[in-house]
């Protein structure tokens, strides 16, 4: 009977056990898992839970023993070899790692973690790579700052240090056994920290129950947003979202979800562009390429959030991205567990160059075999990150860290411009609120604005690329033609080893003109050329024209009428036949480039219409001898998939986004 009682004694506490794992209250079943460990050391199911718990409560250095006795007693499943190999990796035992995945990959039937395991076995393969790569940083723990708890995810604003962490005497978190995180500031110069002045924001910003997380700051500092869940409610981390407050006079304001959450997954630790106008932020939404990924959302100038976007497979891997920066430079610094690295989250910075965007992994003494994330720049060669390595105050800790590269040197590239129209004069007016898009050379959108009053906008751009601006005018009585300019770096760099100080901005300018829609309005194409008496399409005309394709393609709306002119240095009746035929090769040659026949007319008008009549230089004839078209209908514009969601700020976003 004693026997029974003791099975039946096991099998409840396993049952017990089981449920809290469920609930995604990790440090109890790890508790509850060791009393059955006790009883029978060899419990499989007991090990591989344990191991589990402690995975997904962020201390995988501690699960290694658990896989492995999962797995010598017959554990086995899609997951639990490269679990283990995440494990190794995380206490440095790469080579046993690399044997456990090349295992892996020969049992695995999931698609996913055969990816993952492939993914991962590739990047132990660079770490010799990674390794040999040469840095100049220096770290140090900011052990003013550091205590037994855990203390991560520094930011800076306005002469205070903000961070996150688990002193305190909040409730305990059963995910981890150790207290609920709140949101900490302190005044410091640089790194030189003032403890008599570290202080927790008020409990409008923190609760006794509830993990506040990461926090970021608008430029001006006006604007605070922050990951706050994990109440223990629901399983795991499925009720972390973001929360926004504003800076007002008596303090910050009550903090409100943003709309770009998904409910009931996990979107924290997020950062604002230097500009202000786009939030990323990481997510373990539907429809990514693995575990978190990186995602940005635009902000508009009424503060509001939309165009929620993943940053792609050259950022986002199947493993775990988040933790983005955004430097003055321009480079997004994240931490990831999925690009080659030393074992847990690394530190990696993604650089845009000659168009494509590379990833580089910062190198020790940035990274260590355990957790590295949070950096956070307070000048462009120093700032603070955060690790949970060997060494620290306990659990995860804030250090700072120098950059001393005798070669360090920061260019930053910026396009400014003014959207501008034409009055009833021809003078050139300032046009506001035209939306503009940075496009690169294959059509990508890079970045978009919507212009003041002002006209003015700012892009940063980057050495030895081809950009595209697109300008529309949304709203307002008066259409406009959706217009493009190209601009490019080539060729425009300075020179690095003229310059003496650390960061340089160099800016060009550029005018962005859109003109008006209006029946019956001509515009003159320029270099539109046909050898002498013949009505082919050269080819330096064909790119010409293919500037009014765009323009058709931009403006759907639009039917014209393509004409000929000539000069009149031959009889009208020859004259008139060879404008028709040039007139009907240009339309032919648009048709052939895709547009619909029915939205254009060819009409030759010989020498009917001279500019210079009399003329007598041959700059003259060539005024006379032109292509033009004529707006012959405005129809009504087609909303295009952007119109649902980015400008029309009334009618698609509610006050309760902006936080204002």
């Amino acid at each position: 009977m004693a026997f029974l009682a003791l099975i039946l004694l096991s099998c409840s506490a396993e049952k017990k056990a089981s449920k809290t794992f469920d609930r995604g209250q990790f440090q109890s079943t790890i508790e509850l898992y060791e009393g059955v460990l006790k009883k029978d050391p060899n419990n499989a199911e007991a090990n591989f839970y344990i191991a589990e718990s402690y995975r997904q409560s962020n201390r995988l250095q501690e699960a290694v023993p658990y896989y492995k006795k999962a797995l010598d007693r017959g554990m086995k499943n899609d997951s639990i070899r490269l679990f283990y190999a995440f494990a190794l990796k995380s206490n440095g035992d790469y080579d046993q790692a690399k044997k456990e995945l090349d295992q892996h990959l020969k049992l695995v039937k999931d698609e996913e973690y055969q990816k993952r395991g492939q993914e991962e076995y590739d990047n132990l393969n660079n770490l010799q790579q990674v390794r040999a790569k040469k840095n100049y940083y220096r770290v140090k723990n900011l052990d003013d700052i550091n205590t037994p708890a855990a203390e991560y995810a520094p930011v800076y604003n306005d002469g205070e240090l903000y961070f996150t962490s688990s002193r305190g005497d909040s409730k305990i978190y059963k995910a981890t056994g150790t207290p609920f995180t709140n949101i900490y500031k302190v005044k410091t110069k640089g790194a030189r920290i003032d403890t008599a002045t570290i202080k927790e924001l008020d409990e409008l910003i923190n609760n006794y129950n509830i993990n506040e997380g990461a926090v970021t700051f608008s430029p001006d500092g006006k604007t605070m947003i922050f990951a706050r869940g994990n109440s223990g409610k629901k399983k795991g981390t499925a009720d972390v979202n973001l929360y926004i407050s504003s800076n007002r006079r008596d303090g910050w304001t009550e903090p409100r979800m943003l709309n770009i959450n998904n409910p009931g997954y996990w979107d924290s630790t997020p950062t604002f562009s230097r500009d202000g106008k786009t939030l990323y932020f990481a997510s373990n939404r539907p429809g990514g390429y693995g575990g978190t990924d990186i995602y940005s959302a635009k902000r508009n100038s009424r503060g509001r959030f939309y165009k929620v976007t993943n940053l792609g497979s050259e950022i986002n891997t199947t493993g775990n991205e988040m933790f983005p920066y955004i430097s003055d430079d321009g480079f997004m610094y994240f931490s990831s567990d999925g690009h080659a690295g030393f074992g847990g989250l690394d530190l990696l910075v993604a650089k845009r160059r000659n168009g494509r965007i590379e990833i580089e992994n910062l190198g020790e003494p940035m990274n260590t075999n355990a957790d590295d994330f949070g950096m956070y720049l307070f000048k462009a060669d120093r700032g603070f990150f955060t690790s949970n390595r060997v060494g620290g105050e306990g659990d995860d800790d804030i250090y700072t860290f120098v950059n001393e590269d005798p070669d360090l040197k920061i260019v930053n590239y910026y396009l400014q411009g003014v959207t501008m129209t034409r009055d009833d004069n021809d003078k050139h007016i300032i046009l506001p609120r035209v939306e503009v898009k940075l496009l690169d050379h294959q059509g990508e959108v890079l970045d978009e604005t919507v212009t003041e009053d002002d006209g003015k906008f700012l892009f940063r751009v980057y050495e030895h690329e081809r950009y595209n601006l697109v300008g529309e005018k949304k709203g307002g009585k008066d259409r406009y033609l959706i217009t493009r300019a190209q601009f490019t770096t080539v060729g425009k760099s300075v020179d690095r080893d003229t310059l003496k100080q650390l960061v340089t901005d160099v800016k060009y300018d550029t005018l962005l003109v859109l003109e008006k829609i209006e029946k019956n309005k001509i515009f003159v194409l320029e270099n539109i050329y046909y050898d002498l008496d013949k009505s082919d399409i050269r080819e330096d005309a064909a790119s010409e024209l293919d500037k009014l394709v765009t323009i058709l393609e931009d403006n759907p709306e639009l039917k014209i009428e393509l004409s000929s002119h000539t000069d009149d240095r031959a009889d009208d009746s020859y004259n008139m036949k060879l404008s028709q035929r040039r007139a009907k090769s240009a339309v032919d040659y648009i048709i052939s480039q895709g547009i619909s026949a029915n939205r254009l007319t060819a009409k030759g008008y010989g020498e009917s219409k001279l500019i210079i009549p009399n003329a007598k230089t041959e700059e003259e004839h060539q005024v006379n001898r032109r292509t033009e078209f004529k707006i012959l209908e405005v129809g009504e514009k087609k909303p295009s998939t952007d119109d649902n969601n980015e400008f029309d700020e009334d009618r698609f976003f509610d006050d309760d986004d902006s936080g204002q």
